[in-house]
């Protein structure tokens, strides 16, 4: 489903990813863990494009990403993100929200919008609060909206960036609850989290980073029982103590 092949990245001198390669097949949950500034938010940004790259070669779904030829807003719509802090329209009811991208963006009509966002909204637990604004929902619960939103574009995939950093701890196991639920379902996603937990219950796989390098790309059994790398070993000792 997504194939990344020696992709770097420069911020004008800054080197932020250095020859980054994997893979990540249909159904898989791959977790990318590592310490702040390690290139783990930047990284997935580029399977979609949000973040250009300037070496290497990214593919999703057969379709090449930073191809001058690609339809990148067509692509886009195909990869459900999740940002830290929700990006929802504040101005818009919660049923605006979720409609907005499937109006404008797949051309759908309006009430086939409303019915799709409606069951994600439901599917997620919100189903009460679509006449809502963002504004008087709490921060769980938006980012559990942001959530529906992006599964009522019918993504092939899905991208979390960090996507329970501006929780609080009270909130963050309803919105690791919606992911559980779709990892199960088989949906492929990419998660960039802190959240060990999280890791051990549903990846398949964890990419840990380090300074905008790979350094493990592994089974969670593997990198949670004998990670390979010295720096591995460091992170999680702090994080499991």
């Amino acid at each position: 489903m997504i194939e990344m092949e020696n992709v770097s990245k420069w911020y004008g001198d800054f080197q932020v990813l250095t020859d980054c390669s994997t893979q990540v097949a249909k159904g898989d949950v791959v977790v990318v863990c590592g310490p702040s500034g390690s290139g783990k938010s930047t990284l997935i940004k580029t399977v979609n494009g949000l973040e250009p790259f300037q070496k290497g070669r990214i593919m999703v779904d057969g379709i090449a990403v930073g191809d001058p030829a690609t339809n990148m807003s067509k692509l886009r719509s195909r990869i459900g993100m999740v940002f830290q802090n929700f990006e929802l329209f504040p101005h818009l009811s919660i049923c605006e929200n979720l409609t907005l991208g499937q109006i404008k963006v797949l051309g759908r009509d309006k009430d086939e919008a409303i019915e799709r966002g409606l069951k994600y909204l439901d599917r997620v637990g919100l189903i009460a609060q679509k006449d809502k604004f963002p504004g008087q929902l709490s921060g769980g619960q938006q980012q559990r909206v942001a959530i529906a939103r992006a599964l009522s574009m019918d993504p092939i995939a899905m991208l979390f960036d960090e996507p329970t950093s501006a929780l609080d701890p009270e909130m963050i196991n309803e919105v690791l609850d919606v992911m559980v639920g779709l990892a199960q379902d088989g949906m492929t996603m990419m998660v960039v989290t802190h959240e060990m937990g999280f890791a051990k219950k549903v990846a398949n796989r964890v990419i840990f980073m380090d300074q905008g390098l790979i350094v493990e790309d592994c089974t969670k059994d593997e990198f949670f029982g004998t990670p390979r790398s010295d720096r591995a070993r460091d992170f999680l000792a702090k994080i499991i103590h």
